[in-house]
C-alpha cells in the first residue's frame, strides 16, 4: 500500500460537479492499494499517517502530529500510485489491487483513522475525481507499507 501525504491548508474533491469531500488544515492523502496488500498494510499506513509529525512546533521544527494540531484528513483512492513506468512509455498497473479488494482495504484505512479521533473526508471510489488543494510548505511525504522507499 502506498500513500502520498500532503500537508494542506485546505483540500477538496469533486465528482461530476458535486463537492463530495473537503477539509481545512490537515492532510490530503492519495492512497494506492497493491494486489498483495493485507489488513496489516492498512493498519500500518493508517497508524503511520495518524502519528506522522510534520507540523511545526513553537520552535519551527516538524514535531507535531495531526492530532496535536486538530487537523483533518482527506483520503482519496488513487490506483495509479501503483503504476510501473520502468519499461516502455505506457504505465503498467498489473500490481494494483482489483477494485473490490482495493475498496475494502481503502475503507479499512479510513475507518482506522476515524477511530483515532480524526475527522476524515473521502473521495468517491472508482469515479473520475477532481482534487484541489493548497499545499502548506509544500510538505509531501511518501509512505509504503512494504517499506520499499
Amino acid at each position: 500500500m502506498r500513500a502520498v501525504v500532503q500537508r494542506v491548508l485546505k483540500a477538496g474533491v469533486t465528482v461530476a460537479g458535486e463537492k463530495v469531500g473537503s477539509i481545512e488544515k490537515g492532510y490530503l492523502v492519495l492512497l494506492g492499494v497493491e494486489e498483495n496488500d493485507l489488513p496489516e498494510d492498512a493498519q500500518y499506513i493508517a497508524e503511520k499517517m495518524v502519528g506522522l509529525r510534520i507540523f511545526e512546533d513553537k520552535e519551527d521544527k516538524m514535531n507535531l502530529s495531526l492530532l496535536d494540531v486538530g487537523g483533518s484528513m482527506l483520503i482519496v483512492s488513487q490506483f495509479t500510485l501503483l503504476g510501473d513506468c520502468r519499461k516502455g512509455r505506457r504505465p503498467s498497473f498489473v500490481h494494483a489491487a482489483q477494485p473490490d479488494k482495493a475498496e475494502e482495504l481503502y475503507q479499512q484505512v479510513v475507518d482506522i483513522v476515524r477511530s483515532r479521533g480524526i475527522t476524515v473526508a473521502t473521495g468517491r471510489f472508482r469515479t473520475h475525481m477532481e482534487v484541489s488543494l493548497i499545499n502548506d510548505g509544500p510538505v509531501t511525504m511518501l509512505i509504503d507499507s512494504k517499506k520499499t522507499f
